[in-house]
């Protein structure tokens, strides 16, 4: 099919570096991936995935937990920052920027 349409967007440039960085190492244009996600759309009648809330763990989700578990994981926390036992927070976000 011939390609004559022009689309203009405006997109975050840290999105657009590392879906290009991902596209470069599949061998795949970022026109051809925005071209196959429309199509996508077109043959799903919507968007090809399941767009929802992330979902926290059991563990931290404070929607799941009783009062006095709140109150014990605070307690925990402070006791930690108290004795020192922390973590650099650009570091820790850093690490977790390299996961994803």
């Amino acid at each position: 099919m011939e390609k004559t349409a022009t689309l203009n967007l405006r997109v975050n440039p840290v999105v657009k570096q590392r879906a290009e960085e991902v596209l470069s190492r599949l061998g795949i244009p970022m026109s051809t991936a925005i071209d196959i996600y429309l199509n996508q759309i077109s043959l799903k009648g919507g968007i090809p995935f399941a767009i929802t809330l992330p979902q926290a763990s059991a563990s931290i989700n404070a929607d799941l937990m009783s009062a006095d578990e709140i109150h014990s994981k605070l307690f925990d926390g402070y006791k930690d920052a108290v004795s020192g036992n922390t973590h650099d927070a650009s570091a820790a976000f850093s690490e977790f920027r390299k996961k994803q």
